[in-house]
């Protein structure tokens, strides 16, 4: 089976419901001054922990350079933001540049290469961490960093609060996709899944290339948060899911064998009976939507076993993709709860009886 190759253009109602309420939160937050040698200390154990999927880091050695001249010259420097998590653990929310930088000072690589400190204009050029005298190294290593640690306290189910905390400091640059943002916030059993299934040959035929902004696992999530967990749907989709991925993110409510069985089933048979372009719009783009709706149809059929008549799903797949009630919630819709449920409904009457 040959991958496409271009990028596919993914088509999705606007998550944009007159029902989305931003809760209020009950929120423990407090300020700890880190020494430089600390922090790196914790970055090395992971006891603070970057994940890699965050965001690029951009920074240039002179810029890097420039950020651990300021703290050999007592300057002061912007603080950062970490999430606490129940295993204490913290992530880093916001201030990735800052502590790679030191880390790699510390370490002495920068992008496979030595790292001295260029693009100044002060002594400490063409220093690294080793070769500074004692005096200076000390000085490094007690500069403060200061640190607003957070943890949300109330909801306690889907940790909503760090999700407004990312896209509110990740408003510049390159702006996180939802998925990255919950791929930071839940990883674990449930997020290495989700990256497991992305990788299903049958997945990628029907999808097309892997989306590097993560919109191939958001969708993959979209469907089994429907599969397991409709009846507690409520728009926004965000929210929706943000609680489904917080709740399941050990595998503690579905297990991967039974994950994976609904996953894999689902798209084998749509890939088998209805063609690669089971999802596409009338535009040829891949159509959230048409997907949600269709694969949560076919998984509720298949829970019932097998299905035979292949010919008699596809006449009923073209009989759905043409009624006129179905278009009017996949084209014209928005993500609010009675449009998302009447699709999900027209598709899981329109496959029930194919045996």
């Amino acid at each position: 089976m040959a991958l496409e190759l271009d990028e596919t253009i993914v088509e999705d109602v606007a998550d944009d419901s007159a029902e989305e309420i931003v809760p209020e939160y009950s929120i423990t937050s407090y300020g700890v001054d880190f020494t430089v040698d600390s922090l790196v200390s914790r970055l090395r154990q992971d006891d603070i922990f970057i994940p890699h999927f965050q965001r690029e880091f951009v920074w240039d050695q002179k810029m890097a350079s420039r950020f651990v001249e300021s703290l050999l010259l007592g300057l002061p420097v912007p603080g950062i933001f970490l999430s606490e998590e129940e295993t204490k653990r913290l992530i880093v929310v916001d201030g990735q540049q800052r502590l790679q930088s030191l880390r790699y000072f510390y370490d002495g690589n920068f992008a496979a290469k030595k790292f001295v400190l260029s693009g100044i204009d002060s002594r400490f050029k063409g220093q690294t961490y080793d070769s500074l005298d004692a005096a200076d190294r000390r000085t490094l290593d007690n500069s403060i960093l200061h640190a607003t640690i957070f943890r949300q306290d109330e909801p306690s189910d889907d940790s909503s609060s760090v999700y407004q905390v990312f896209e509110r400091l990740n408003t510049g640059g390159r702006q996180l996709f939802p998925q990255e943002i919950r791929a930071t916030m839940y990883h674990g059993p449930f997020n290495d899944l989700l990256q497991e299934l992305n990788g299903n040959s049958t997945w990628r035929e029907l999808f097309g290339k892997v989306d590097k902004r993560m919109k191939d696992r958001e969708l993959i999530l979209r469907f089994l948060a429907m599969h397991f967990n409709r009846a507690d749907y409520k728009s926004p989709w965000k929210r929706f899911l943000n609680t489904y991925m917080a709740g399941n993110r050990n595998l503690q409510r579905q297990s991967k064998k039974e994950i994976k069985r609904v996953f894999e089933n689902a798209m084998e048979t749509v890939y088998a009976h209805l063609g690669s372009h089971a999802f596409k719009s009338d535009k040829n783009r891949f159509a959230a939507a048409v997907f949600d709706s269709v694969a949560v149809g076919i998984a509720h059929r298949l829970e019932r076993g097998h299905i035979q008549n292949g010919k008699m799903l596809k006449a009923q797949y073209e009989s759905l993709m043409k009624n006129e009630n179905y278009r009017k919630v996949i084209y014209g819709g928005t993500a609010h709860t009675k449009v998302v449920n009447t699709r999900l409904d027209l598709a899981i009457d329109a496959f029930s009886n194919v045996p």
